[in-house]
């Protein structure tokens, strides 16, 4: 993955851009009000990410945030309650992903000095990580294939594949042993 900064200008919005914005967060209003779990639901929730979700991926309600149809989900993927999505960098989620209650995943971040200007990079989490409860991931992330995110945790560096990262600013506490994964 090609971690490039992008910059944006909250200033400089068009209308369609705005028109699309306004749409995808009244559908995430509705998704947050509808009986999980129906027909209704999923149908809200394609709506939400259209071909972005993947086959088998369960996405739970509420969920917050910005740009999320710049969500990618891949397949057999849970994503559980009150996940924040600030997305205008881009969030890819590869298969058999796991991520627990209360997440946030942040690809963009406000210049500190002109706070009308966002510094977006995208975050990857690869196949078969974990993200446990209440972590934050910062701009420009990536998280390795099977690593481990401990609950809490601020990722503010990649975490390497089969690593297991916990605290605030998390840092890798152990390797684990990747023979013991089915490919």
């Amino acid at each position: 993955m090609e971690c490039k900064e992008e910059i944006v200008d909250l200033r400089k919005f068009d209308p369609e851009s705005m028109k699309e914005s306004q749409r995808i967060s009244q559908l995430v209003f509705k998704l947050n009000q509808t009986m999980p779990m129906t027909e209704d639901y999923f149908r809200i929730l394609k709506e939400i990410f259209g071909e972005n979700l993947g086959e088998n991926s369960i996405v739970n309600a509420p969920i917050q945030g910005a740009c999320i149809d710049n969500v990618k989900i891949g397949k057999n993927v849970f994503i559980n309650s009150n996940t924040l999505f600030m997305a205008r960098g881009g969030i890819a989620i590869e298969d058999d992903v796991q991520i627990a209650a209360n997440c946030q995943l942040l690809s963009n971040n406000h210049d500190p000095y002109e706070r009308q200007i966002l510094t977006c990079k995208p975050i990857l989490i690869k196949k078969g990580a974990w993200i446990g409860a209440g972590v934050s991931i910062m701009p420009g992330i990536r998280i390795g294939k099977h690593a481990i995110v401990g609950a809490a945790s601020v990722v503010t560096h990649d975490v390497p594949d089969y690593s297991v990262a916990v605290g605030n600013p998390a840092r890798v506490i152990k390797t684990l042993d990747k023979t013991k994964f089915k490919e």
